[in-house]
């Protein structure tokens, strides 16, 4: 057993660069490459990709531009792979793999997960009355992929039968770190605060440069560096404490706030973060620079898990088409908007004349005039917007009209409307996501390695988890006085992310003497007040001790998610910058000189 092992992230969703497993590979000294390419929508697009060709369903950027032109420093390093790039057909991606090896005279053995797809078992589920988790809602009639969460533990079965690349279909996105970990260090099921520990550092890893300083709300400490960012490593010990860092030479940054950012992306409860191998507790975590772009983590804790895996299926709802075009002048946005109400009106008429039913949504944006912020836009009095309009229906043909009917707009409406380009939008299909339980006991995992399959049932615990009780931090009483705004941003920093329909903002003190102010004016009502133009549903506040800060979660907050919304910003990326212009009333001696926003308050007033 190794004292320690390197595990670097070259790909944080398909697309990403193939600069960053590159550099792992030739600067990084590492022992694991690991690359995550799944997002939840990904998989009904792979679904659709594998329907018009059987040879397809995964990620093809894996295969041609990662490991074909490194695969020989792979093997001459002995470097292991680790990646779920095989989407919803892990055995054409390993076909295509061992092609590629061929090709450059490269030996190296491919194992494959599967046991996730449950896209035959639709009727099934659809018979025993499975209820999507958070609306209720019932099953679909059509289903476009179902694939569970697997763990980590058959990703360490095939490192353990001796694989040198492991490809999975869904799996969590943490598991392709922990399950090098599980094999390096022989964790058994019953570890779970080891297992945490490395979900965590799984969770930190899988966005790659998320965590290395990119997308970081003081973007003026790293902005010199984008164009050359180093990608996250991790050194892992038995125990389960870890360092996060990157490639010496490279840009960006790791401190503890750049891995703080991207702790709280993606996550609801810190204290009951539910993954297929271990309930995390994260509530407490303790970040602390150890070197320069060096960061020690600690203060995991993990319990049992549940007896489920969480299922995530998609389904067609339809078909959606947007356009985009510019507007310049006095006026701008009010323009811009009566020529989105004017289009769809026109359009409107003509789908009705033509026998069919209205749009089933709509969706108006005035990009350059905060469209983002709703009523605590500032300004609407800009020249120059990009109006977005957006439409679903569930017919194609209805859609085509609309695509046809635009353009028209820029002889007959408003003066200076221009930028039209790519010719008329094409109808795309709205996919929606509908998630689930399923008891662990109706999957098997299966590792395949060449001829050999190797069974990996899941743990399952003997008693039902108990949850923790709620975190909650030491609240000290706020000084009376006189008090002035300050923009959210002057005292914390945050990243926002999403889960389907739901969106997560966390918030990081800048000092812990701010912590209670912020927790005066972040209220679950204050900030659904803020969000008042895009969130539908409740919003929960969770307190994060460890970093000193709040995760606050918003339900029914991006017009469906993914590629069901309309939305410009579907995913959630720009909440986090919208809630940091929030006014939060301070002690206004923190504005006079010496005071803790001095500095701030001569920017401000500059």
């Amino acid at each position: 057993m190794r004292e320690s092992i390197r595990i670097g992230c070259g790909a944080g969703f398909w697309g990403d660069s193939p600069e960053g497993p590159r550099q792992l590979v030739q600067r990084g000294g590492i022992d694991y490459l690991v690359l995550d390419y799944l997002a939840e929508i990904t998989m009904s697009i792979l679904a659709r990709m594998k329907a018009k060709n059987p040879a397809l369903g995964y990620a093809t950027d894996f295969v041609s531009l990662v490991m074909k032109p490194l695969a020989r420093e792979i093997a001459e390093k002995r470097i292991r792979v680790v990646t779920n790039a095989g989407g919803v057909n892990p055995e054409a991606c390993r076909d295509a793999l061992l092609a590629a090896f061929n090709e450059v005279g490269v030996d190296l053995k491919v194992a494959i997960v599967t046991g996730d797809d449950l896209s035959g078992e639709a009727e099934r589920l659809r018979a025993a009355g499975v209820s999507e988790m958070f609306s209720g809602a019932p099953f679909p009639d059509r289903i476009a992929s179902i694939n569970a969460y697997l763990g980590a533990f058959p990703i360490a079965a095939a490192l353990a039968a001796g694989t040198d690349v492991v490809v999975t279909g869904r799996c969590v996105d943490s598991a392709v770190v922990l399950g090098p970990l599980i094999h390096e260090f022989g964790w058994s099921p019953q570890d779970y605060d080891r297992l945490s520990a490395g979900s965590l550092a799984g969770h930190i890893l899988e966005c790659g440069a998320q965590a290395t300083g990119g997308i970081v709300t003081d973007w003026r400490d790293v902005a010199g560096d984008w164009a050359d960012m180093g990608f996250p490593v991790a050194d892992c010990r038995a125990d389960g404490s870890f360092e996060v860092g990157k490639p010496e030479g490279t840009g960006g940054r790791v401190s503890p706030a750049t891995i703080a950012e991207q702790i709280v992306y993606e996550v609801g409860d810190p204290a009951a973060y539910m993954l297929p191998d271990v309930a995390c507790d994260w509530s407490q975590v303790k970040l602390e620079a150890t070197g320069r772009d060096r960061v020690r983590v600690s203060g995991v804790r993990g319990r049992a898990p549940s007896n489920s895996y969480k299922v995530s299926a998609t389904y067609p709802d339809g078909y959606r088409c947007a356009t985009t075009m510019m507007i310049v002048g006095d006026d701008a946005a009010e323009r811009a908007e009566a020529v989105a109400k004017a289009v769809l009106a026109r359009c409107g008429r003509l789908i009705r004349e033509a026998g069919l039913p209205d749009f089933a949504e709509s969706s108006i944006e005035t990009l350059g005039a905060e469209a983002s912020y709703g009523a605590q836009s500032r300004t609407r009095a800009t020249r120059e917007v990009v109006l977005k309009i957006g439409v679903r229906h569930p017919s194609k043909e209805a859609l085509q009209i609309f695509a046809r009917e635009i353009y028209p707009a820029a002889t007959a409406m408003a003066q200076s409307l221009t930028g039209f380009a790519g010719g008329r939008p094409e109808p795309q299909p709205v996919i929606r996501l509908f998630s689930f339980l399923i008891d662990k006991a109706e999957l098997q995992p299966t590792v395949s390695l060449g001829e050999t399959k190797l069974p990996v049932p899941a743990h399952i615990p003997a008693a039902a988890v108990n949850a923790p009780s709620p975190v909650t931090a030491d609240v000290p009483d706020i000084a009376t006085g006189e008090t002035a705004e300050v923009p959210l941003v002057a005292l914390a920093f945050g990243r926002s992310g999403d889960k389907g329909d739901i969106a997560n903002i966390g918030v990081i003190a800048r000092d812990a003497a701010f912590l209670p102010w912020l927790r005066r004016a972040l209220t679950p009502e204050a900030v659904g007040r803020h969000f008042a133009h895009h969130v539908a549903g409740k919003v929960e506040r969770f307190d994060w001790p460890g970093l000193g800060g709040f995760n606050l979660v918003m339900h029914r907050a991006l017009g469906g998610g993914g590629i069901a919304s309309l939305r410009h910003d579907p995913q959630g990326k720009a909440m986090a910058q919208v809630l940091m212009s929030l006014p939060v009333p301070v002690p206004a001696s923190w504005l006079a000189a010496g005071g803790a926003l001095h500095s701030f308050a001569k920017t401000d007033n500059a």
